[in-house]
């Protein structure tokens, strides 16, 4: 098999074919790392330099604040209050939410999808990546937009059972804002969408199955139907334990399904037994434990168990456990590249 081009590399593995290796690439890289790694280089010039199979556009990264005093609150475009703390290098942790009750619905004005600064990012990366990385547009979850954004967590986990009017309100309208965003991240030339938002902690789903089908589900799989009406690969992220809903979340649509949370007990061979001729997998090299504290040996064999289980036939792009977060090792993380590249071609390697 000759060298594939990256965009080509992932849209292979998406579609459950062998490519010529498996590709990689992550949501988010963090600066810190990537300045140890090779100083001064901007975000697309990593990419590059590390070879990366996509460029991914994190929306989260985009978004701008109000900034209200000098304690680290901010306003973001919903009208939720924020705060930034130590550990929150991505975003601020929502503090309050703007819809208290059903009365504030009534003059409440969402955030406009059309604005043109929001793709401005996306498009300097589509300029100069498209047709040869994959670049990638990543939009959050309605939900995680509902409780992060517009009501709070306990109280949508609260209006789930007690109010459904209100819950159905408040997710058609961040559904309404994000197929706007999503049509505009396409328009500007993204050649793949990928869903952030979790839904489950280690122990298990937030809702039941029931729950999940009746609020959730609806809102990804309208994000699918409006990707794949466009011939493009839709991905979903969430951490957490999701074996209980994975089927639901299989039957929305989704092409791909990351990371496989290998702290939250999920087993990527079983994953791949069970669902890999639907779904792509994406994952599952641990970024809580390993990629902070093992050594680049230890990296080096994670890679080679998640190439074993998940890589034959293809439908396999190997990743951290969620992102290259501050706390990772410069080396470690460049061992996870260098194992990818070397036990990742096809046909995979044998023990």
């Amino acid at each position: 098999m000759g060298k594939m081009t990256n965009l080509e590399r992932v849209l292979t593995s998406l579609r459950h074919e062998e490519p010529d290796m498996v590709p990689t690439f992550e949501s988010h890289i963090d600066i810190n790392v990537r300045e140890m790694i090779s100083p001064g280089l901007s975000y697309e010039d990593f990419i590059e330099y590390m070879d990366l199979d996509a460029i991914v556009h994190f929306d989260l990264e985009g978004e701008k604040y109000e900034k209200l005093n000098d304690d680290g609150y901010a306003r973001d475009q919903w009208g939720a209050l924020r705060r930034w703390t130590p550990g929150s290098n991505l975003a601020p942790i929502p503090v309050e939410a703007p819809i208290k009750n059903e009365r504030d619905i009534i003059t409440f004005v969402p955030p406009d999808p059309d604005l043109p600064w929001r793709y401005d990012t996306l498009k300097r990366y589509v300029n100069r990546f498209k047709g040869q990385r994959a670049v990638i547009a990543t939009v959050m979850d309605p939900f995680q937009t509902v409780w992060m954004c517009l009501r709070g967590f306990n109280e949508i986990m609260t209006d789930m059972v007690t109010n459904s009017d209100l819950a159905d309100k408040l997710f058609e309208m961040a559904r309404d804002y994000h197929r706007g965003y999503v049509q505009n991240c396409i328009d500007a030339g993204a050649d793949i969408i990928w869903m952030t938002g979790d839904l489950a902690t280690s122990q298990g789903p937030f809702v039941s199955p029931e729950m999940m089908e009746r609020f959730i589900a609806p809102g990804i799989h309208e994000i699918a139907q409006i990707v794949h009406n466009h011939g493009l690969p839709f991905l979903k992220h969430t951490d957490g334990n999701i074996m209980k809903i994975l089927d639901i979340i299989v039957d929305t649509g989704i092409d791909a399904i990351h990371p496989i949370d290998p702290i939250a007990g999920m087993d990527l061979k079983e994953v791949k037994d069970k669902y890999g001729d639907k779904i792509s997998l994406m994952g599952n090299v641990d970024c809580a434990y390993l990629l902070p504290d093992g050594t680049p040996d230890q990296v080096q064999e994670a890679v080679k168990t998640c190439i074993r289980q998940a890589g034959n036939g293809g439908g396999y792009i190997c990743t951290s456990s969620n992102t290259i977060h501050p706390g990772v090792k410069p080396e470690n993380y460049v061992a996870m590249i260098e194992a990818i590249r070397e036990y990742g071609k096809y046909p995979l390697f044998r023990d």
